[in-house]
């Protein structure tokens, strides 16, 4: 019996567990666990939409392994020994594996600025979002800063002024808004900020958050991965990040895979970034690489190559910039309803997507590779 364990059920983690189950169902001599802190599937790409009070679909990851035939192991994981190929969940059961895979993703990183832990509000999990939505609910007037005015900046900032107009939102962060886009999506998503009423202040940089800076702060200026993986004696990058080799196994210890936010990825165009259009294909590609491991086969390396950046901007408008595979903007981009479809068609399609992997995994391998830009 091979044993393989998942961890974390995010995009990429359960990506890796469904197409992994679809490619191995007819095998008897493969068992597969998938460990995840929360019993639902956390929809990243909408926790900003919950936080500002929209109703969010519950999705039962125990009754997706009951259906894929694995086991879910609702809980959280407290350590890994890549070495002894054991993992401890909850301090109080331990998992043995002949192969990990490392889906554990990243959080807010409010660890460099003092105050931001204990006076911000984050966007990592269902829970964060509700409770957010609750304390914007209990205001009848007042302030709401959010730091940092990356796209996830953005979107919460739109969503809240949008679902909440009685409120005075502010925008806070060192670029403006929309800096990656092509001039004329950046002007666009400017546009519906300032008739939103959402305060943009620019080129600041945050060193200290205080509980008075407004009624409710949110924070999010950056990313952190858990240090789970160096304290696991695996190989990591400067961030934390575990090191993979092209297959997207890491390069201390090959028979742990890392996807998604918490692998460092390199393509011809540099490390990775974590979103969920690239981290689902690195769980596909790691599920696609074990499968050729179980039949003897050599695993192919890892090409993935950027094709958007939908931004929504409240429930009635967004913006959509279509990028060149190394996530350079190219000319061509969406806006008002055209983006806002897109943009849901985009959200929505992950759940659906895991269940048509059990019946065809091989579909789910189809993704752009990058051409040029990573051959």
């Amino acid at each position: 019996m091979t044993d393989i364990v998942i961890l974390g059920a995010g995009y990429a983690g359960l990506a890796a567990a469904t197409n992994l189950a679809g490619r191995t169902r007819k095998r008897e001599d493969v068992r597969i666990t998938l460990v995840n802190a929360a019993p639902r599937f956390t929809e990243r790409l909408r926790l900003h939409s919950t936080a500002a009070g929209h109703a969010t679909a519950d999705f039962d990851l125990a009754g997706l392994a009951a259906t894929a035939g694995f086991t879910f192991i609702p809980g959280w994981i407290t350590a890994v020994d890549a070495g002894a190929r054991t993992v401890r969940v909850d301090d109080e059961r331990t998992l043995h594996f002949d192969t990990l895979v490392w889906a554990l993703g990243s959080t807010a990183d409010t660890s460099d600025v003092p105050g931001a832990a204990e006076h911000a509000y984050t966007l990592d999990s269902f829970a964060d979002a509700q409770a957010l939505a609750a304390r914007l609910n209990d205001l009848h007037t007042g302030t709401v800063l959010v730091c940092g005015t990356g796209l996830t900046g953005v979107e919460t900032a739109a969503e809240i002024a949008e679902r909440h107009p009685h409120l005075t939102v502010h925008l806070r962060g060192r670029d403006e808004p929309g800096a990656t886009l092509t001039p004329k999506a950046r002007s666009y998503l400017q546009g519906v900020l300032t008739r939103l009423d959402v305060r943009v202040e620019t080129g600041a940089d945050i060193v200290k958050v205080l509980p008075d800076d407004a009624d409710v702060i949110v924070w999010t200026a950056g990313t952190r991965v858990s240090p789970l993986a160096a304290a696991a004696g695996l190989a990591v990058d400067e961030r934390g990040r575990i090191v993979t080799d092209p297959v997207l196994r890491s390069t201390s210890h090959p028979h742990v895979y890392a996807v998604g936010d918490a692998a460092a990825v390199r393509q011809r165009y540099g490390i990775m970034h974590g979103t969920c259009q690239g981290g689902m294909p690195t769980g596909v590609h790691a599920a696609q690489a074990i499968a050729r491991e179980l039949d003897g086969r050599e695993p192919r390396p890892f090409r993935f190559g950027y094709y958007h950046a939908p931004i929504s901007l409240g429930r009635r408008d967004a913006v959509v910039q279509f990028t060149h595979p190394d996530d350079s903007p190219r000319r061509g981009y969406l806006t008002g309803r055209a983006a806002v479809w897109y943009k849901e068609t985009v959200s929505a399609s992950p759940w659906p997507t895991y269940a048509r992997m059990l019946k065809q995994p091989g579909l789910a391998s189809w993704w752009p590779r990058g051409g040029r830009f990573t051959r």
